[in-house]
C-alpha cells in the first residue's frame, strides 16, 4: 500500500486522542498508522505548547512547499560550504531555504559527477553485535557496575554525566581517547601512543581536568585500558561506572560519537601519521556544528550555557 501523508483531520483525532491520555501506539492503531508515522509526527509537528492540530497542518504545509520549490545556485552553495564544515543536512535546512530531504538528494548526484559532498554525510555503517559471548577480557578491580550508577543520569537532565571509550587505529596502531557529555554531546578526545591503562588514564584525566566541576560520572565499557578507573576517579572526584559487556546502547552517546569521529580518522587510518592539528580540528567542528538532537545549538553552547565557542 502506498503511504499518504496525514491529513488535517487526522491530525484533529491524533490531538482529541493524545489528549485523552492514549499513547502514541494506541492511537496509530486506531488510524489504521505505523506506530512510527505517529511519533515522527509528534517529534516534528510540535510547537512549544505542545502539539496543536492546526499548528501542525501549517508546520506540514509548510515543509512539503520547502521541499517543492527550486534551490537557487546561492542557497546550494550556502549548503555546500557548510557539508564541507562537516554540519549535517538537518541543521543546515535551519540556516537556509532548503529542506534536508534536498540536500540528501544532491549529494549523490555530486558524487556521480565527481564530487566530494558525500564524505562529509554522517552515515555510518550499522554493525551487528554478537551476543551472549564469553566476555574473554576478564573482571577489573573493584569496578562499580552501571546498575550502581544514580538514575538520573539516564535523564539527560543535568551537565556531568560523560561517557568514556576508545578508537583503535589501523593496525591497532595507537588510539584516540574519547569522552562526551551525555546532555549536551560535548566531545573531548586525545591520541595515546599505546592502549594502556596508564595511558589512557592520564589522557583522561588530562582532558577532563579543566571541566572537573562538570564531571559527576563516568562510564566506560570493560576493556582493559580502564582498569585505572580508581587513579581517574580521585583526581576528577567522579565516580566511575561499568557498562554490562555486550549492549552498546547503555554507552550510547559514545557509540554515535565515534561515527563522528571517524569521518576525521576513518577506519584503517594509521594514527601514527595523524597530528594534534588534526585532532584540534576535529574537536573544534564536533563541539561547534548545530545539531538536531539539541535543538540545533552546537554542543558547546549546550555545555558552557554561554553561546560560546570551544577554544582549543
Amino acid at each position: 500500500m502506498n503511504y499518504t501523508h496525514l491529513s488535517r483531520e487526522e491530525r484533529y483525532r491524533i490531538y482529541a486522542l493524545k489528549k485523552a491520555g492514549q499513547t502514541p501506539s494506541r492511537i496509530a492503531n486506531v488510524l489504521g498508522r505505523h506506530p512510527s508515522t505517529l511519533r515522527r509526527e509528534l517529534r516534528r509537528n510540535r510547537g512549544l505548547r505542545g502539539y496543536r492540530p492546526r499548528q501542525a497542518q501549517s508546520l506540514a504545509d509548510a515543509r512539503r512547499a520547502l521541499n517543492a520549490r527550486p534551490i537557487d545556485d546561492a542557497t546550494w552553495q550556502f549548503a555546500r560550504d557548510r557539508l564541507g564544515e562537516q554540519w549535517s543536512p538537518d541543521p543546515i535546512s535551519q540556516h537556509a531555504a532548503i529542506s534536508h530531504a534536498t540536500v540528501y538528494q544532491r549529494v549523490p548526484a555530486d558524487k556521480k559527477a565527481g564530487g566530494a559532498l558525500w564524505r562529509n554525510l554522517r552515515c555510518p555503517k550499522l554493525r551487528r553485535k554478537r551476543y551472549g559471548k564469553h566476555d574473554r577480557r576478564g573482571v577489573l578491580p573493584n569496578r562499580q557496575s552501571i546498575e550502581q550508577r544514580p538514575a538520573v543520569v539516564a535523564t539527560r537532565s543535568r551537565i556531568g554525566a560523560w561517557e568514556a571509550d576508545t578508537v583503535i587505529g589501523g593496525g591497532h596502531k595507537q588510539a584516540i581517547v574519547s569522552l562526551v557529555e551525555r546532555k549536551s554531546g560535548l566531545t573531548l578526545i586525545e591520541k595515546v601512543g599505546r592502549k594502556t591503562a596508564q595511558a589512557v588514564s592520564d589522557a583522561m584525566i588530562k582532558l577532563l581536568r579543566p571541566y572537573r566541576r562538570r564531571v559527576l560520572t563516568l562510564t566506560s565499557d570493560n576493556g582493559r585500558e580502564f582498569a585505572g578507573h580508581e587513579s581517574i576517579s580521585k583526581p576528577l572526584k567522579a565516580d566511575v561506572y561499568f557498562a554490562h559487556p555486550c549492549p552498546s546502547w547503555e554507552r550510547g552517546t559514545n557509540e554515535n560519537t565515534h561515527a563522528l569521529i571517524r569521518q576525521y580518522s576513518p577506519k584503517h587510518r594509521d594514527f601514527t601519521t595523524l597530528t594534534q592539528q588534526e585532532i584540534d580540528r576535529a574537536m573544534e567542528r564536533l563541539n561547534n556544528c548545530p545539531r538536531k538532537s539539541l535543538g540545533y545549538p552546537t554542543p558547546a553552547q549546550v555545555f558552557f550555557q554561554s553561546g560560546v565557542a570551544l577554544q582549543i
